[in-house]
């Protein structure tokens, strides 16, 4: 029987934070046609969609630090917090869907990238909202402590208000 599992990644172009990944084995009861590329819906459609895989899958997430980004880069850590996922599975896979151009190597298993496969594949659909929303809620907890950035809307990606922050901030030294 084949097992399918998608996997995707998120954070991987934020200049804050840990990298997150996802890895889902969706039900076959799942109604797939609801499960689009996490960047094209809607934030709270997102959560909903979020709580309404995890209950209908099997699924795990992953993740790198920001030391080991800096220590092996933002490809490798990507590709480690997907290994993570993976590994976390509580069931293994026969066949693992990875979104873009990469797989990370991790023996025994069967992996195949498939590029923008989070606009094609519903394991890998789902596994971007998972990991999308995982990380969302972690940086907008950690922006209460660091206001000034807008993390809880910009989630640490360059935007034109991030990076004004950023040269706001970045001679500050607190009295």
């Amino acid at each position: 029987m084949k097992i399918i599992a998608g996997v995707d990644e998120v954070g991987r172009g934020s200049l804050i934070g840990p990298v997150y990944a996802a890895a889902v084995i969706l039900n076959k009861s799942i109604n797939k046609k609801l499960l689009k590329d996490s960047k094209t819906i809607a934030k709270e459609k997102r959560k909903i969609l979020s709580n309404y895989i995890k209950k209908n899958s099997i699924w795990a997430i992953g993740t790198a630090s920001v030391k080991e980004i800096e220590k092996i880069n933002i490809l490798q850590a990507s590709l480690l917090a997907m290994k993570r996922a993976i590994k976390k599975l509580k069931k293994k896979p026969t066949h693992i869907f990875i979104d873009g151009n990469k797989v990370p190597v991790i023996e025994n298993y069967n992996l195949r990238s498939i590029i923008k496969g989070d606009q094609k594949i519903p394991s890998i659909s789902a596994a971007s909202i998972v990991a999308k929303v995982a990380r969302d809620k972690m940086i907008t907890k950690i922006a209460k402590k660091f206001k000034g950035y807008y993390w809880d809307q910009n989630y640490g990606y360059g935007t034109k208000q991030h990076l004004k922050a950023i040269k706001k901030f970045r001679n500050y030294k607190p009295t």
